[in-house]
């Protein structure tokens, strides 16, 4: 695929994809994973979750994912067209609505929508955490680190950190 080619391909797919992206653009990381390892081939799986691990340590907003996407696809224009793709056309439509939503404040058709939002939107969140931990988790003992420091992130109120350090040290030791 040439590299023009390819920043159209971004520009389209992330276009479209940021105005499904519910809730952030995590929301989309499994249309992302899909497009990026099994569509267009521009990395593997492992270079996913690492890519995903290393937007999520940055800091900044998530859609950081969608930028080393881009720049994995096609260099630092890659980077550009894919980030303006995602985040464009929901900042062009979140203005045009915010402008008409404050109208409409007490009407119980928005009030049904808002609550609507919660469970899509976790529910895409859920089929990310799905994705991601699919793409990184090769052996039983990853898929147990996994879910064990998922489930101490629910369960306390332990800083992430810690778990995060704890899973490293794991890593590191070679367990993993």
């Amino acid at each position: 695929m040439s590299g023009q080619s390819t920043l159209v391909t971004l520009a389209l797919r992330f276009a479209v994809l940021s105005l499904f992206a519910v809730g952030g653009a995590n929301a989309a990381i499994p249309e992302m994973h899909r497009l990026a390892v099994d569509l267009m081939g521009w990395m593997s799986d492992q270079q996913f979750s690492e890519t995903y691990a290393l937007a999520q340590l940055a800091p900044g907003p998530n859609v950081i994912v969608v930028t080393l996407i881009g720049y994995q696809a096609a260099g630092l224009a890659g980077a550009a067209v894919a980030t303006l793709a995602m985040v464009g056309p929901t900042c062009l439509l979140a203005y045009g609505f915010g402008r008409i939503w404050d109208r409409f404040k007490g009407a119980r058709w928005r009030i049904a929508i808002q609550n609507g939002m919660v469970p899509l939107s976790l529910g895409l969140f859920a089929a990310g955490a799905y994705t991601i931990t699919r793409a990184a988790d090769h052996t039983p003992i990853a898929f147990l680190l996994t879910a064990t420091a998922a489930g101490v992130a629910f369960a306390t109120r332990l800083n992430p950190l810690w778990v995060f350090l704890v899973a490293g040290a794991v890593g590191l030791a070679g367990w993993v």
